[in-house]
């Protein structure tokens, strides 16, 4: 009896949560209120940090991937810390490190995500197309018909294949990272665009009915 009613409040809970929410939950993404909210100027004091400590091995690069992740997690279990990977102010003051809650900018987690979406949606695609895909997120994240966050945006049910398959896990490269980082900074090479897809291989006819703006390589952007 018991086992049933956890059963039945679990599937009202489940019902009552938004579409990007389970989404999330689905794919095992966090939503986005845990996302490090970090800038580049800091990510980089961190990982430095972490470097000098003996956590992290790459790069010194701004870009809160992974392995900045990881080794902000192992940092916080050695400290007796929430191990959520996120540097908040405690974690911050046991670095030594003072956040700028002023400066303005894109998270790290945030470039890595679209760096994600771009390499594992467009990585056989023209520099130029990979950028475009980066722009429409961008332009979604913008809009009132979207979610806006570019998490909610990605990981929102049925919008991206790659979700869907699974290849969202895959590790971005440094051209998708330069595609990314360039969408961010305000190129788009699709005017706006809120939609995308292959031609030789959609399936669905309501995306044949949007007003065609651009072709880049083997995608049509559209609004």
């Amino acid at each position: 009896m018991k086992a049933k009613l956890v059963s039945l409040l679990l599937g009202l809970v489940m019902l009552a949560m938004p579409a990007a929410t389970f989404g999330q939950m689905a794919f095992g993404m966090p939503s986005s209120n845990v996302l490090a909210a970090t800038t580049v100027s800091e990510n980089k004091a961190i990982q430095q940090k972490l470097k000098e400590l003996g956590y992290y091995k790459g790069s010194v690069d701004g870009v809160y991937g992974q392995g900045t992740r990881s080794a902000v997690i192992s940092f916080q279990k050695a400290n007796g810390l929430t191990a959520d990977g996120i540097v908040g102010p405690k974690t911050a003051q046991a670095l030594g490190i003072t956040l700028n809650s002023d400066e303005v900018a894109q998270s790290g987690s945030d470039l890595y995500l679209l760096a994600k979406c771009v390499y594992s949606e467009a990585r056989g695609e023209p520099y130029e197309g990979q950028v475009a895909v980066a722009a429409v997120v961008l332009n979604r994240v913008e809009s009132p018909e979207f979610p806006n966050t570019i998490a909610e945006v990605i990981y929102q049910p049925w919008a991206f294949t790659a979700v869907h398959d699974g290849q969202i896990n895959l590790e971005p490269n440094e051209t998708a990272y330069s595609a990314a980082k360039d969408a961010m900074n305000g190129w788009d090479p699709t005017y706006g665009c809120l939609y995308y897809y292959n031609p030789a291989t959609a399936t669905s006819k309501w995306i044949f009915s949007r007003t065609t703006v651009v072709t880049i390589g083997k995608h049509v952007f559209a609004i």
